[in-house]
């Protein structure tokens, strides 16, 4: 995949993340600040951050959250961890609900 390509499809995935995230907004209480390449989830509550940014020259998407740092190739299809295979928003739903203390799913 071409640089243009994976960038237009990262923007479109972080985005895609700030949608979900509104779509629980009755349940948890936080903010999105996007700046650039890097989307911040700052959990009101827990006063704790998810940060999602794209790393353009490996092709991935990389999340850090206090589970720990992970890596999201396009498979694609969908967004993998490169360690376990795990898709991104299953992560994203298992971080959130863990540093923010309700229970979220967040779809694509």
């Amino acid at each position: 995949m071409g640089e243009t390509e994976f960038l237009t499809l990262a923007e479109s995935s972080l985005n895609a993340i700030e949608v979900a995230l509104d779509q629980c907004a009755d349940d948890l209480d936080f903010d999105c600040l996007r700046n650039g390449n890097v989307l911040e989830i700052e959990l009101i509550d827990s006063a704790s951050k998810v940060i999602v940014n794209i790393q353009a020259a490996m092709q991935e998407l990389w999340v850090a959250a206090r589970s720990g740092g992970f890596h999201f190739q396009y498979d694609g299809q969908q967004w993998r961890d490169t360690r376990d295979g795990g898709e991104l928003f299953a992560a994203l739903s298992k971080m959130i609900s863990s540093q923010g203390g309700v229970q979220v799913e967040l779809h694509a």
